[in-house]
């Protein structure tokens, strides 16, 4: 059936190993775009640890929309118009942060104003995220945060050892009161319950009147499960991982293969 949305996962999907849109994916996108299609990135990255990709994929211009914090935020490119947004209070920063110290590992919340830590010894990952997505990263005590900002999302961040037991140690309650991802080893991230990839594409779909059935998604990490769930056609990328390929519809090849491009032009044109 012919596609009306693609929605392209970042890191390990769209970017190849060295971080970098290829030449033969460009094009790609560039031959849907031509044939009508909308291109949006879904991915778990704030809003400006996108733009410069937006850019350089021409997806910034009027009927352009993109997907970031994993789901929380859904909105025009162009405009920067919020469609969709789902975020979590300060009392969700003081239920996360106790949690996160008490199980050993790493704590940051992102706002729209940059990455917040409550530890001194600021973890590495929290550095890279600030790196990666050119957002500002500043350590706050817990009692010093303004407790009427909301934010984006939270993370506990830590070698991959440190947080599988944390993991293990997490309540029930949680894993009912927030959506849970493992994006990376050592990336857990939480959000409001009402946000995930897969709702939010399901948002921008309903909102342009697109049926799933014309929607495809390509992913490779856990993160992006639900959009793969959601999609009509739902792509597993190469390297993505078995929790992916276990509710994939279709198969490409690797982020180091031009998967994207392979998958754009095998289901959608």
């Amino acid at each position: 059936m012919k596609k009306d949305l693609i929605a392209i996962d970042m890191d390990g999907t769209l970017l190849n190993p060295e971080r970098k849109v290829t030449e033969e994916v460009k094009q790609a996108i560039h031959e849907a775009k031509q044939a009508g299609i909308k291109i949006v990135l879904c991915t778990g990255r704030p809003y400006p640890g996108v733009t410069a990709y937006l850019k350089e994929l021409d997806l910034q211009n009027e009927g352009d929309y993109v997907i970031t914090y994993n789901g929380a935020l859904v909105q025009k490119s162009d405009t920067e118009e919020i469609i969709s947004q789902h975020t979590m209070t300060h009392a969700d920063y003081s239920t996360l942060e106790k949690a996160a110290r008490e199980s050993g590992v790493h704590f940051h919340a992102i706002r729209n104003d940059g990455i917040y830590t409550p530890n001194k010894n600021i973890g590495k990952y929290s550095v890279l995220e600030s790196f990666i997505n050119e957002v500002p990263l500043f350590y706050s005590a817990p009692e010093e945060m303004d407790a009427q900002t909301p934010y984006n999302k939270m993370m506990m961040i830590d070698e991959e050892p440190l947080l599988e037991a944390a993991i293990a140690q997490l309540p029930k309650a949680l894993w009912d009161k927030y959506t849970i991802l493992r994006s990376e080893p050592f990336f857990l991230e939480f959000l409001n319950k009402k946000a995930n990839k897969g709702i939010a594409l399901e948002d921008l779909a309903n909102s342009l009147n697109i049926p799933r059935e014309r929607v495809m998604s390509i992913g490779d990490g856990g993160n992006d499960v639900h959009m793969i769930e959601y999609a009509g056609t739902g792509v597993a990328m190469g390297n993505a991982k078995d929790v992916v390929k276990d509710v994939a519809d279709a198969f490409t090849t690797s982020n180091a293969e031009n998967g994207v491009a392979k998958a754009i032009r095998d289901f959608a044109l």
